[in-house]
C-alpha cells in the first residue's frame, strides 16, 4: 500500500502562494507518476498537474502560468507551487499516485486551500 502525506495547505489572499507537497515511500517514488487533483464545495474533484516519472508535466487550462509541478527525487517528493491565487482556486487538494498519470491507485488525505478576495 502506498502511503501519500500532503502538506503546505493554509489560507491566504488573492494574489498570493502556497507551496503544497506530497510524500511517500521512498523505494518506489521513482516508478510513480504522481498528480494533484483539487475538490471544490459543491463541485466535481478536477485533475490541477500531473507529473510523469520522466518530469514531464501537464496542467489544467486554469492553472497554466500560475502553477508549477515538479519532483523532488532525493526527497521522494512532489511540490505545486502555486502563484497568484485567485478564490476560484479554494478547495481541498489532493495529491494522487499511480504507475500512470491515467491510472492512479493511490490517494492522500488531502489538504484545504482557501484564499480570501
Amino acid at each position: 500500500q502506498v502511503q501519500l502525506v500532503e502538506s503546505g495547505g493554509g489560507s491566504v489572499q488573492a494574489g498570493g502562494s502556497l507551496r503544497l507537497s506530497c510524500t511517500t515511500d521512498g523505494s518506489i517514488f521513482s516508478i510513480l507518476a504522481m498528480a494533484w487533483y483539487r475538490q471544490a464545495p459543491g463541485k466535481q474533484r478536477e485533475m490541477v498537474a500531473t507529473i510523469t516519472q520522466y518530469s514531464t508535466t501537464n496542467y489544467a487550462d486554469f492553472v497554466k502560468g500560475r502553477f508549477t509541478m515538479y519532483r523532488d527525487d532525493a526527497k521522494n517528493t512532489v511540490h505545486l507551487q502555486m502563484n497568484s491565487l485567485e478564490s476560484e482556486d479554494t478547495a481541498v487538494y489532493y495529491c494522487a499516485a499511480g504507475i500512470s498519470v491515467f491510472s492512479l491507485d493511490y490517494w492522500g488525505q488531502g489538504t484545504q486551500v482557501i484564499v480570501s478576495s
